[in-house]
């Protein structure tokens, strides 16, 4: 694998990190994307993917479009998952080349994958990508990242030490009306900038067991592969079908980064707080209250229709995601509709047709900045301390949400200042799976 990389891809890309001229390069794509095939067979990344469902059909499908990226294996714990993830991938091909694996440690173990796309269960994430890191490949994991703040420390510290290129899986950073809008808060425009909006739906505390079934053979569903470090349970068809999601020992923060992965760190992104976190995180019944050393207030709102109509935060229906940074001369609000709505009138006259209007759930651009990284060496637009440090404030505020109560949290030493119980809660005991 060499080590160039087109320039009109890079250019994109990293503008799409900085958000320095996202409004000038937003309309720009891959040329990947557009049937470039410059690279040979030595020359191409070789992608392995670990979990494969819906949401990596779709990620999945977006990698296939680089001429330069090769999928070689899948690992998943399900037969049929495997078996359609493989007929997806030498469809592509058009060849019968893919390898399938129910143990995602036999893909990590070819020295020939250069990359991984993790995209299991929450409860995996942290743990297959410190895996997948000292097994020295690099990282594209869904969010949320870790289910836990220890979780998220220690998958940043791992890339860092491994020395590999990680990417979240939090492609509104890609995305150019969610650039604009940073921009927009970056540049001045909306003046001195006060209250930051990110939008979830409720959050949710269950842990009911469902009932026990007979357990199908290993080769089929691997029951104690997918439980991996979360606690032993009986098993159920409805968990591996999906219904985990919710689920204490499965899911994340009551199930808050399931957006806040995405709006809180947008809104970390508009405070050019990538470095930091908010301070302070104060739960009500419509919302959880952050703020910020610098004294600006993050708004964690919560949507009990997230697929209807927005709340009264909210101007219009922008889609899923909606986020919304209000300043003492204007505000800007967008989502994955692709809509920007600024006000006063005369900022929204600004916009125009200056960006391109793409759906926030796209992750063309965010893989190729994956990939071109790969290349490079250079962060990606979500590298782990971006997503340290969104994922731990998501975290923080769900905490504060579970408790009930105000939380201070010293964002250096990353701990909650006076609460034992809340400390607690930073991390969990993993199950021993390892078979």
């Amino acid at each position: 694998m060499n080590q160039s990389t087109n320039t009109t891809r890079r250019d994109f890309l990293v503008n799409a990190a900085t958000a320095s001229t996202a409004i000038s390069m937003a309309t720009v794509l891959p040329s990947d994307v557009l049937g470039r095939d410059s690279t040979g067979p030595n020359d191409k990344i070789s992608l392995g993917v670990i979990g494969i469902g819906p949401r990596c059909n779709y990620v999945l499908t977006s990698m296939l479009k680089y001429s330069d990226i090769r999928c070689v294996a899948i690992a998943d714990v399900q037969a049929q998952r495997r078996t359609a993830g493989k007929a997806m991938v030498d469809g592509h091909y058009q060849n019968n080349d893919c390898i399938v694996y129910d143990d995602f440690r036999e893909l990590l173990d070819r020295k020939d994958i250069d990359a991984v796309l993790i995209a299991t269960g929450d409860r995996w994430h942290a743990a297959a990508s410190i895996l997948a890191a000292k097994a020295g490949k690099d990282v594209y994991s869904e969010k949320p990242c870790g289910i836990t703040i220890a979780d998220c420390q220690e998958l940043a510290d791992t890339m860092h030490r491994e020395q590999r290129v990680f990417q979240a899986g939090t492609q509104r950073r890609s995305v150019p009306n969610f650039q604009m809008a940073v921009e927009m808060a970056h540049s001045g425009k909306l003046g001195k900038l006060h209250t930051l909006h990110a939008s979830i739906y409720m959050p949710v505390l269950d842990n009911t067991w469902l009932p026990a079934q007979s357990q199908p053979p290993r080769d089929v569903v691997d029951w104690n592969l997918w439980l991996g470090p979360a606690p032993w349970r009986p098993y159920n068809q409805a968990y591996v079908n999906g219904k985990w999601r919710g689920q204490w020992d499965f899911d994340s923060g009551a199930r808050l980064l399931d957006w806040g992965a995405h709006t809180v760190d947008l809104c970390q992104w508009a405070n050019q707080a990538d470095d930091t976190m908010p301070i302070e995180y104060e739960p009500t019944d419509k919302n959880i209250i952050c703020r910020y050393a610098n004294g600006v207030k993050l708004v964690i709102d919560f949507l009990s229709d997230p697929f209807g109509d927005r709340s009264p935060h909210y101007i219009t229906r922008l889609g899923t995601c909606p986020v919304r940074f209000v300043g003492d001369q204007g505000s800007v609000e967008t989502g994955d509709s692709g809509e920007i709505v600024a006000k006063p009138e005369s900022l929204a006259a600004e916009l125009g047709s200056q960006y391109k209007r793409i759906r926030g759930l796209d992750v063309t651009a965010h893989a190729g900045n994956f990939f071109d990284c790969i290349r490079s060496r250079e962060k990606t637009a979500a590298n782990p301390d971006v997503m340290r440090r969104s994922h731990i404030a998501s975290h923080a505020a769900a905490i504060a949400w579970i408790l009930g109560r105000k939380l201070k949290l010293d964002p250096v030493k990353e701990e909650f200042i006076g609460d034992a119980d809340a400390n607690l809660l930073r991390s969990r005991a993993a199950r021993r799976w390892s078979t």
